[in-house]
C-alpha cells in the first residue's frame, strides 16, 4: 500500500502469482484495508462498468457526506483521474492520474469529496468499483471531462463521452459551489 499524490489517496498493489496456467490474486483483503485505516465492512456496494477504447466516465463525485471508493481494472487497461474538490483539504484542486489495469492489479482507494474519471485504454476495458454508499441522485456532482482549468491531458482521442458528462458544469462553478 502506498499514498497518493492527492491527501487520503491509497494504492494498494497486489503482488499476483504467475505461473504457466497464467495468474492469481486478490483484489481484496479486509485485514490489509484495515491495517491502512479503512473500514471494509463499511462497502456495501460493487458495480462494474465496461467502456470502448477512448470512452471517458467522468468526472463525477458525491456531495453531503461524499462517497468512498475502490477501484480497479478488472479486463484491459484505463486511465484513472482523480480531482480533490474537498474545500479546506491541503490537497484541493490537486489532479492525480494513475494507469489501472489487468496485468498489474493496483486498486484505488478514493477518499470522500473527490471527483472521479478514467478513459479506457484498451478495447474493450472492465472497470469495477466497491462503494461505500448507496447511490443517491440528488447528491451527484460532475465536471466536463474537458474542462479548460482542470487541463486533464487524456492521453487517447475522446471517442465516447455520455450525454449527462457532456452537459457536467465547469470546475470554477462547482468550486463556488462548494465555497472553495
Amino acid at each position: 500500500m502506498e499514498s497518493g499524490e492527492i491527501d487520503g489517496v491509497l494504492l494498494f498493489r497486489p503482488a499476483p502469482h504467475r505461473d504457466r496456467r497464467g495468474l492469481f490474486t486478490r483484489t481484496f483483503d479486509a485485514a490489509v484495508a484495515a491495517e491502512a485505516g479503512l473500514r471494509p465492512e463499511a462497502f456495501i456496494q460493487d458495480s462494474q462498468s465496461r467502456s470502448v477504447r477512448g470512452t471517458v466516465r467522468g468526472l463525477h463525485g458525491r456531495g453531503g457526506r461524499g462517497e468512498a471508493k475502490l477501484v480497479r481494472c478488472a479486463r484491459g487497461a484505463v486511465h484513472d483521474v482523480l480531482v480533490d474538490a474537498r474545500p479546506g483539504s491541503p490537497t484541493f484542486g490537486g489532479l492525480m492520474e494513475v494507469r489501472l489495469d489487468d496485468e498489474d492489479f493496483t486498486v484505488l482507494y478514493v477518499p470522500p469529496g473527490l471527483l472521479h474519471g478514467f478513459q479506457a485504454l484498451t478495447e474493450p476495458a472492465d472497470t469495477c468499483y466497491r462503494i461505500d454508499r448507496e447511490h443517491d441522485p440528488a447528491e451527484d456532482l460532475a465536471v466536463r471531462y474537458d474542462d479548460p482549468d482542470l487541463k486533464v491531458a487524456w492521453p487517447l482521442p475522446v471517442t465516447e463521452v455520455s450525454e449527462r458528462d457532456l452537459r457536467a458544469g465547469s470546475w470554477a462553478e462547482l468550486t463556488r459551489r462548494l465555497g472553495g
